[in-house]
């Protein structure tokens, strides 16, 4: 069970970045010297494109395309992967290691075209076609849209640039769009198949007092922070294990890397959808709070269900969830995994780090070897 504390932080962090989506200027973090291609990936070598993709609801996203590695031929046939960040991240969570040690660059040395996604609200991603960021409308969204347009336009625009069908890798709430649209039988036409480092489904096993943080969360977040961090035991300067678990194996360099690029902004909505998950224990599309507004959205007076037991049971899935990890509870994967029990054996590849936490996927000094070994591997019988 997790750490309440965790999850009071947790709270924190997210209401420090939602809040910066109703500001009429938004701050930077740190991709400005030509974008997350030329301060990342160029530096290290590799040949980088930028590219843009407006989804169905007006947003254009920036995706990244890394199509060789540095020995590679960049014109040979190469399956295409696409990787899709976490909360309040973007596409840099994949570059802050080491080129043997950060996923994106050990997917391209290995002769995949990598693509990285950028969710609504990051950086990258701030464009629409009618609506400016300073606009409340802008930030009318949570992750029912990340599911509904971000990751269909990214998937779509993958598929027309390549021709081929993708590998999917998501981390934490890129997991969590990826098995909403695939219990709707969305994308499934698109794929190849999905890796979900850290998965989140369910959040309602993040304890009692945590879920009293949500309820905290929804009246009044304003004061909350000062609030935490007058609290026995908190060190709000380390935000990163307070909030993420006891992160084994991360060193310091990526972790001054990661605060350079992060807290990316999200929106009021999506946290209060999230926080509506830890409060319920259900995953289902946001709830508005009185029937007429959500009939008038759905047609019903709550919300729909994603169903994870409608995920079909051939589609090839590979998660790895960690014994430390409080956002992906141990009890809530098990959860998950309850409603995949009938997943075809030879479709379905589950991995437990006992020592890993949230971070220790994406960012670990040994994960190359631990978690994305496995990983290559299941993608090559894919």
């Amino acid at each position: 069970m997790a750490n309440p504390l965790t999850t009071l932080l947790l709270v924190a962090l997210l209401s420090l970045s939602a809040a910066a989506a109703t500001r009429t200027k938004l701050q930077p973090t740190n991709n400005v010297d030509g974008g997350i291609c030329k301060s990342l990936v160029e530096t290290q070598g590799y040949a980088c494109e930028e590219h843009k993709v407006t989804t169905a609801d007006g947003y254009v996203l920036g995706l990244q395309r890394i199509p060789a590695g540095r020995s590679s031929n960049k014109t040979a046939a190469k399956l295409p992967v696409l990787l899709q960040h976490g909360l309040l991240m973007d596409a840099s969570a994949w570059l802050l290691n080491e080129p043997d040690k950060a996923l994106a660059f050990i997917l391209a040395d290995k002769g995949f075209d990598v693509w990285l996604a950028n969710a609504r609200g990051t950086e990258s991603s701030r464009g629409h076609t009618s609506l400016s960021p300073n606009d409340p409308a802008y930030w009318d969204w949570s992750w029912d849209e990340l599911t509904a347009y971000d990751l269909p336009a990214a998937f779509q625009y993958v598929n027309n640039q390549t021709g081929q069908k993708l590998h999917y890798v998501g981390h934490s709430l890129g997991t969590l769009t990826a098995l909403a649209a695939f219990s709707q039988e969305k994308l499934l036409n698109l794929l190849r198949s999905a890796a979900l480092l850290s998965p989140i489904a369910y959040l309602g096993q993040i304890s009692p007092f945590g879920r009293t943080a949500a309820d905290i969360f929804l009246a009044q977040v304003n004061r909350l922070l000062d609030f935490i961090c007058t609290r026995p035991g908190i060190d709000c300067s380390n935000f990163l294990s307070v909030t993420t678990g006891p992160n084994c194996c991360l060193s310091s360099s990526s972790i001054d890397a990661l605060f350079k690029h992060t807290p990316q902004t999200t929106s009021t909505k999506n946290a209060l959808h999230l926080f509506q998950m830890v409060r319920k224990g259900t995953i289902e599309m946001y709830d508005y709070g009185l029937s007429i507004t959500n009939m008038q959205h759905y047609r019903q007076p709550t919300p729909p269900v994603y169903n994870m037991a409608n995920i079909p049971k051939d589609v090839p899935l590979f998660l790895s969830y960690g014994g430390r990890d409080p956002l992906s509870n141990v009890f809530d994967v098990n959860l998950l995994l309850d409603n995949l029990k009938d997943h075809d054996k030879d479709k379905l590849v589950v991995q437990f780090r006992e020592d890993y936490a949230h971070m220790d996927f994406i960012m670990a000094m040994n994960a190359n070897q631990v978690v994305y070994d496995p990983l290559l591997s299941f993608f090559r019988l894919h």
